[in-house]
């Protein structure tokens, strides 16, 4: 009896160490925008990290671009530099200027920024980046901004990230990077999202960053060690149930 409860205890752990390792795998599939800090207010100032992994096996990631929308009325959006990596922000004439709640016009907006490898700066096998931004002032009549992105390949082949997700539905197979505004913040206040955003230290992006990816590591390490575990234990008790087998056969 105890044997085949070793067995599958095994073999269940296992199981689980080889979940672990696929949930991290999905868990950094997608291309996302982060926010390090306090929630970014409608009409106030923010930093965002867009995180892209590489997820070919035999092409590196050459560039990625992401789309802003003009409706938006991003007058102002600066890039953090990256060590082999060349940034590039495009602003567009709007066909009507839009009014901020301050009473700038904004006649021109940002509507893209992208970021090119230099050679040997690649993203490769399960490599990640993330590409800092800062900009304002946010729109005031929206809930959320999304960040339609598309990763080139060195290969050629272009991947989009723009398919929105529905409320309270299933995630698509390419969301859209989404950030989510809180309530506009009170008069005076308007560069407290930006400021508390803003002093976020590189030490700390890198270290949330790493938390998030040491986690996910040490999950499916667990899982594994706990498997071989099981199997281990399982491997044993089978040993000693031969062992007794044969002695009892003897003394027969």
């Amino acid at each position: 009896m105890s044997q085949h409860v070793f067995k599958r205890a095994g073999f269940l752990a296992a199981t689980v160490g080889v979940a672990g390792l696929l949930g991290a795998g999905v868990a950094s599939a997608h291309v996302t925008a982060n926010v390090y800090g306090a929630q970014p207010t409608k009409g106030g100032y923010t930093a965002i990290w867009f995180r892209v992994p590489n997820e070919e096996a035999n092409a590196a990631t050459t560039k990625v671009v992401v789309d802003i929308k003009g409706d938006y009325g991003i007058g102002s959006l600066r890039t953090k530099p990256l060590p082999g990596w060349t940034a590039e922000v495009t602003k567009s004439k709007l066909p009507t200027p839009i009014t901020k709640d301050n009473g700038t016009q904004i006649t021109e907006a940002v509507t893209a920024v992208t970021w090119t490898a230099q050679p040997g700066n690649e993203l490769k096998g399960t490599d990640f980046q993330e590409f800092q931004v800062s900009f304002g002032p946010l729109p005031s009549n929206v809930d959320q901004i999304e960040f339609p992105a598309h990763q080139t390949y060195s290969d050629g082949k272009v991947v989009d990230w723009n398919q929105p997700t529905p409320p309270g539905g299933e995630e698509p197979e390419h969301p859209a990077p989404v950030v989510k505004l809180a309530a506009k913040a009170e008069d005076g206040d308007a560069h407290g999202s930006m400021a508390g955003t803003a002093s976020t230290t590189g030490e700390q992006t890198q270290a949330a960053a790493a938390t998030s990816d040491s986690t996910a590591r040490w999950l499916g390490g667990a899982g594994l060690l706990v498997g071989a575990i099981g199997l281990g234990v399982g491997a044993g008790a089978t040993i000693r149930a031969r062992k007794a087998t044969a002695k009892s056969g003897g003394n027969d």
